[in-house]
């Protein structure tokens, strides 16, 4: 566990994340992080955009079903 404290950042408040945090994150100034929030009213940072992983399942899906379409056509 890391406790970070909220500061005030011109007319925003936010917090620092400590150079161990953002090397675990494997994020960069400027990179994007996600803030999620998770059952029972926690959050969860992660690198990683959710929405990017439901559209790969519906294309994996999608890939599933079509195989035979899809792999005709690449011939």
């Amino acid at each position: 566990m890391t406790e970070l404290k909220v500061r005030k950042f011109g007319n925003s408040l936010g917090v620092v994340l400590p150079k161990e945090v953002i090397n675990r994150l494997r994020t960069q100034e400027g990179g994007p992080l996600f803030l999620i929030e998770a059952p029972g009213g926690s959050y969860r940072l992660t690198p990683y955009d959710p929405s990017f992983e439901h559209k790969l399942t519906k294309a994996e899906d999608i890939i599933h079903r079509y195989r035979n379409t899809l792999n005709s056509l690449t011939r």
